[in-house]
Order: C-alpha cells, then sequence, then structure tokens
C-alpha cells in the first residue's frame, strides 16, 4: 500500500477511534489491488492467502468500518450477496450481465452533461451517482 494511503486510512481511523491493524491494511489492500468488484468471500480468501490467521468475520468488520470512513462502497450488482470497490478514482457505472453476472465498468459524457445541467437548471450539487445497467452482456445474447 502506498505511503500516502496508508497515512490518510490511518488518520480517518484514529479521527474514529479506531486502530490500523495489519489485517485492516491487508484489506483494503485487496480491495485495492483488485482489478474487479469483490464480495467479501473473495476478499476474505485473498486475503487468507497472504494471513493464513485473518477470519471472515474480520474482513466484514473491517469492510463495515471502510464503508463508515467512506473508502469503500458496497455495491448491489444485482445479486444476493454485495461487492466492494474504493471510493474515488474516475467516475463509472456498471453494465450487469443477468444471465452470467459479468460486470463491466463504462464512463459517459452524458451522465457529467445531466450533472451539470441539474445543477445548473435546478442548483441540485450531486453527492454521488449510482448507475446499473442490467441485461444481457454481448457473448449471453450470442449464445441465445
Amino acid at each position: 500500500m502506498k505511503k500516502e494511503e496508508t497515512e490518510k486510512i490511518l488518520a480517518l481511523l484514529k479521527s474514529e477511534g479506531k486502530r490500523l491493524t495489519s489485517k485492516r491494511a491487508l484489506v483494503y489492500q485487496v480491495i485495492q489491488e483488485s482489478e474487479s468488484h469483490l464480495p467479501a468471500e473473495e476478499i476474505y480468501l485473498r486475503a487468507k492467502a497472504i494471513d493464513p490467521n485473518i477470519s471472515l468475520s474480520t474482513v466484514y468488520r473491517t469492510l463495515n468500518i471502510l464503508k463508515e470512513l467512506g473508502l469503500v462502497r458496497e455495491l448491489h450488482l444485482d445479486e444476493e450477496h454485495h461487492h466492494y470497490e474504493l471510493v474515488g478514482g474516475t467516475a463509472h457505472y456498471h453494465m450487469i450481465c443477468s444471465q452470467c453476472g459479468k460486470v463491466e465498468e463504462f464512463k459517459s459524457k452524458l451522465v457529467e452533461r445531466l450533472t451539470e445541467e441539474l445543477e445548473k437548471n435546478y442548483g441540485f450539487e450531486t453527492k454521488s451517482i449510482h448507475i446499473d445497467f442490467i441485461g444481457l452482456c454481448a457473448n449471453c445474447r450470442s449464445k441465445t
């Protein structure tokens, strides 16, 4: 984990009266290094491969703390379990295949323009946007 990231997390945890333990740092690192949205169980398996002493309950507690601090976002991607991603970075949205479960991120200038229009016409300040398109990916469409 980058030094500035560690310092940011440490400061946030301290402000909430919590410590930055090695296991909390590991959970954050697993999410940070992932190239996809991971469910808690997958975060646990990846963390356990690095630290066999981590428990699933520690992962869930850490995810809740990271969510409370605004470092991690919990996503409901049309499945029964949740996925997690870091907050920040560039704005993106999701296309979710209802058949195979594939999640693909995309960016859109249209959403940026809509946000600007809402601000201009209504004085509305957007804090966050959550857009999920649910349908069939190209691969599943070609099979039907």
